[in-house]
Formats: structure tokens, C-alpha cells, sequence
């Protein structure tokens, strides 16, 4: 077994844990994160879970978390980035959240070119994992920390369905805005401010989810090495189309482990028209 089958391998093993720790722990951390953000103690928790599983691994050379500031030398070999409980702020109302992991060739933080491979957890009603290897996608059921497949070269339906977009309205930009007018009228919304869940949404049914840059933040919230980049990669494997408003994002170039990023990501069409008008 590889070093990448053992990375996807220990991820799945550890979801039944972590999904069975998550009733305990709904509170708040004392505690933030490096991007300014309150740490919940399940997100604590699901990080530390996930350091010891990852880091014992042969083959795995760096380690990185949304949750923690810097990264963990730990030998030679790939570089994993995770956030360990993408959407933990809805812990509190019990909707969907999971866990996003990026694996790169190169030392954090790297380009998205140098992904090899990236994966998430979702614990909805059912625990599934998608994993983006060698250009394509694989679904997975995980019953028992054990992944079966259940839907091989998943690829994105050609009639899109969904759409889902972060961030305060009345804070969008104008041209942000203009778009969402123009793609509504056929499109339903579905959001559930976990990007995990509503990206799901999009592989499952065609669409476009987007955390855009807003007037208050340029910059967007999503994390590039951690939620932008793994999440590109997928979309971008089952025949869709990621971009920071301007280009892919894996063509964005890191400039900082925690570095921040507009995420649009979905259908061709959808995201080509997003480029023309911003």
C-alpha cells in the first residue's frame, strides 16, 4: 500500500470517532484558530484525532491544520492539509459538516498544481467520502471506518440544478450580485453554511456553490491550502470548473499557509459566465 492509499485509508478509519465524538463536545472552545475564528471543542478535538493518524504514517512529510498556525515536520515525504470539521459552527443546530483534506507533492503551503490528491468526509444522514486521485472521482459509504465504493468516475451533471452562495447580501458586490439575478431564475438554492454539504450538493445535482469576495472582505473567507484547493481539485476531476474570480484556483498562487480566497466553484458554464462579469 502506497503512502496516498494509507492517508485516505487512515481519514476514513477515523471518521466513525470522530462523528461518534461530536455529541460531547458542541461548545465553544476558549480558544481561536490562526484565521481569528472561536474554535469549537469538537474542532479542537477532530485536529488532534487526526495529527496522530496522519503523522504516523511512513510517507507523510509535513502536516497542516486550519486549526493550528504553523506546520508539523514530520519526515520526508507528502504534505497533508486538513480542515478537521469543515462546518463546525453547525454543530450547535445539528446540520451537516466534515472534514476536508488536501495532499501535496511539495512543502506547505504549495500551489493546487501540486495536489495529488484531496478528499472530504460528510457526516450527513449517511458517512461519505469523496476522493479525487489521478483525475478522477470516486464515492465512498463508510460503514464501520471501512470506505466502499459506490459511485466510480463521478462526474458532474451536464443540466445543473443547485446553487449556494456565502456571505451577507447586502455585502456582496455589485457585479457578485448582477450574477446571482441572472442564474436564479432557473437555479434552486440550497445552502447550508457548511461549503462541505453545499458543495456536495453541487457534485450531486449540477450547480454552483460560491464564498465570493465581499465589499468588507476582498479577500473572501475560505481557506486556499486547506478548503479552496482540495475542493478545486474535486470539482475540477469530475469535470467542473473552480476560479477565484479571475482563474482556476489551483493556479493561485500561495502566498501564506492561512492565506485567504474567493471560492466559486461548479459547472463550466456557470463558472465561465461568473468570470465574464466580475
Amino acid at each position: 500500500m502506497d503512502t496516498l492509499d494509507k492517508i485516505i485509508e487512515a481519514v476514513a478509519a477515523a471518521a466513525p470517532d470522530i462523528r461518534g465524538g461530536l455529541a460531547g463536545r458542541r461548545r465553544k472552545a476558549d480558544e481561536e484558530n490562526p484565521s481569528g475564528e472561536t474554535q469549537m471543542a469538537a474542532d479542537v478535538w477532530a485536529d488532534e484525532y487526526l495529527e496522530a493518524e496522519l503523522t504516523a504514517i511512513d510517507g507523510v512529510g509535513e502536516f497542516a491544520s486550519e486549526e493550528r498556525e504553523g506546520v508539523i515536520d514530520c519526515g520526508e515525504g507528502l504534505s497533508v492539509a486538513i480542515d478537521p470539521l469543515d462546518g463546525s459552527s453547525n454543530i450547535k443546530s445539528n446540520n451537516s459538516m466534515g472534514t476536508i483534506v488536501g495532499v501535496y507533492d511539495a512543502p506547505l503551503p504549495a500551489s493546487g498544481r501540486d495536489l495529488v490528491s484531496s478528499a472530504y468526509i460528510l457526516f450527513g444522514p449517511i458517512t461519505t467520502m469523496m476522493v479525487a486521485r489521478e483525475g478522477t472521482v470516486t464515492e465512498y459509504v463508510i460503514e464501520d471506518g471501512d470506505p466502499r465504493p459506490v459511485n466510480k468516475d463521478l462526474t458532474l451533471p451536464d443540466d445543473p440544478v443547485v446553487y449556494g452562495f456565502g456571505g451577507r447580501v447586502p455585502d456582496w458586490t455589485d457585479d457578485f450580485a448582477e450574477y446571482v439575478r441572472e442564474i436564479e431564475t432557473n437555479l434552486k438554492l440550497r445552502y447550508g453554511g457548511a461549503m462541505i454539504g453545499d458543495v456536495n450538493q453541487v457534485l450531486t445535482y449540477g450547480g454552483v456553490f460560491a464564498y465570493p469576495g465581499l465589499e468588507s472582505r476582498p479577500e473572501g473567507k475560505l481557506r486556499l491550502q486547506f478548503e479552496g484547493n482540495p475542493m478545486a481539485y474535486i470539482l475540477e476531476s469530475a469535470g467542473g470548473r473552480s476560479s477565484d474570480g479571475e482563474r482556476s484556483l489551483l493556479d493561485v498562487e500561495p502566498e501564506g499557509l492561512h492565506q485567504r480566497v474567493p471560492v466559486h466553484l461548479g459547472n463550466e458554464e456557470l463558472i465561465d459566465r461568473l468570470e465574464s462579469m466580475l
